[in-house]
């Protein structure tokens, strides 16, 4: 029904647990997806060919020889088994609800997201166990603490959405929050799934990045400005629809008025000086 793609960072130390983790998740969900690893890092191939998932070794690369999102979206759109693509980062855990909660999905083209759940989790986890997921959902209820909605870890979409995705960095802000302000601005459908689908995002460092700075290295600068700035980047806040139990709705109208209004300049322009910031 859907294919998973990521981009995978070395499979070394505490990555190459949460990493695990994440990708026999996904394995786990029902029906079966297709799995592809776009990369070359150190312990990919190996971890690829262990879970019987593809491994796409051609993938463009910046300056610093990190990954390029718009590199791994065209290649994921041309050689997908599936009409429904899912974009997620490999630190990330999908549970039994997801595919149930798409599956309600009525729109021909839209972008669906949700907050991730923070956790943090150091060891493999026990998958073989039938109860591993609700243990670990009575673990999040008691740890776990839900993202603020600028930070997306996954999205979901049509394969022939075409998206026009510009040279982003993976990794580094600013993608995600363009890519709900493209969409907005294009009238497609963006769906907030907060409330019907979690996903747990499993805490690590950020060692792998220029000067060890995820939000103020130089990549995250260059992500920003290749965003056009601040203001033409939203967030789940400003999704103009609602993934429910019944499926999708409009949100209520507060929050209907707020997410129409930041398609207006004007008001882009606080929201942009707001996030500017706090960044």
């Amino acid at each position: 029904m859907i294919t998973i793609f990521s981009i995978p960072k070395p499979f070394l130390g505490h990555v190459d647990i949460i990493q695990r983790n994440a990708i026999e998740s996904w394995l786990k969900i029902y029906p079966k997806p297709e799995v592809i690893l776009f990369g070359d890092e150190e312990g990919l191939d190996k971890a690829a060919k262990e879970f019987g998932v593809s491994n796409i070794l051609e993938i463009e690369k910046n300056e610093f020889g990190t990954p390029l999102l718009n590199s791994a979206f065209s290649l994921a759109q041309k050689i997908a088994k599936n009409d429904l693509l899912v974009y997620i980062n490999t630190d990330n855990i999908l549970t039994s609800d997801f595919i149930p909660a798409i599956q309600k999905v009525d729109k021909p083209l839209f972008l669906l997201s949700g907050q991730r759940r923070d956790m943090d989790i150091k060891e493999p986890l026990q998958f073989d166990k039938s109860n591993w997921e609700e243990e670990l959902r009575e673990d999040i209820a008691k740890k776990g603490k839900l993202h603020r909605p600028s930070g997306m870890d996954y999205c979901v979409f049509p394969r022939n959405l075409l998206h026009d995705l510009p040279s982003f960095t993976v990794g580094r802000p600013g993608w995600d929050n363009w890519l709900i302000y493209h969409f907005r601005s294009r009238k497609i459908p963006v769906i907030d799934a907060t409330r019907v689908i979690t996903v747990i995002h499993q805490s690590h460092g950020y060692s792998h990045c220029p000067n060890r700075k995820r939000d103020r290295g130089p990549e995250a600068k260059y992500n920003i400005k290749l965003a056009g700035g601040f203001s033409q980047m939203l967030t789940l806040r400003d999704a103009d629809w609602l993934l429910t139990t019944e499926g999708v709705r409009k949100p209520p109208i507060p929050r209907e008025i707020f997410s129409k209004l930041s398609l207006f300049y004007p008001w882009r322009l606080i929201l942009a000086l707001k996030r500017k910031i706090q960044n």
